[in-house]
């Protein structure tokens, strides 16, 4: 049986500091649902309502356009070890940019990494466990470093050439504002 909770309790922050993976997932009122997987140590709990990620150069930026249009953003974990248990956290977010007041402020909480790109900063308004009993069981191996490798290989510059050609606009052509000047 799920259970609702209007903040994150001790026992879900340890839940979520556990994880090796995470789902975000967002959408404008009329876009497309965008579903990513998510991992490299690029989440971390600051209180009882407030999750921030870390998200790197990729392919798509998806998340970064969608919550300037509509705030709305759900983070899904699910325990593929040890006992079941799926945890979702509902708020608003906000994206924060490199070139952001805040960026300075939230980026040291993370490990430096090659291509970081945004923070999303989560205000969680509800946060659901449920019983994740159908969620298969996989033995976790450790992380991949090909897409930090990658960043590392392109450099600053090369990052850059890259947002401007791959990361300026969604599948529906919304803008992520990624190279815009606040």
């Amino acid at each position: 049986m799920g259970q609702q909770f209007d903040h994150i309790s001790e026992k879900n922050r340890q839940f979520i500091e556990a994880q090796k993976l995470f789902f975000v997932g967002t959408a404008t009122d009329d876009s497309r649902v965008n579903i990513s997987p998510k991992g490299m140590d690029s989440l971390r709990v600051l209180g009882p309502n407030r999750v921030i990620w870390l998200n790197v150069t990729g392919s798509g930026n998806e998340s970064a356009a969608h919550v300037q249009f509509n705030p709305r953003m759900t983070l899904m974990f699910a325990a593929f070890e040890g006992k079941p248990n799926i945890l979702r956290l509902y708020g608003k977010a906000k994206v924060i940019h490199p070139r952001a007041a805040e960026w300075p402020s939230l980026y040291p909480h993370f490990n430096p990494i090659a291509g970081a790109r945004q923070i999303f900063d989560l205000q969680v308004e509800l946060v659901q466990n449920s019983c994740g009993m159908a969620v298969p069981l996989f033995d976790y191996q450790g992380d991949r470093d090909l897409l930090k490798n990658w960043a590392e290989r392109k450099g600053e510059a090369g990052i850059a050439s890259y947002w401007e050609e791959k990361n300026q606009t969604t599948i529906d052509g919304l803008a992520t504002n990624i190279l815009a000047a606040d």
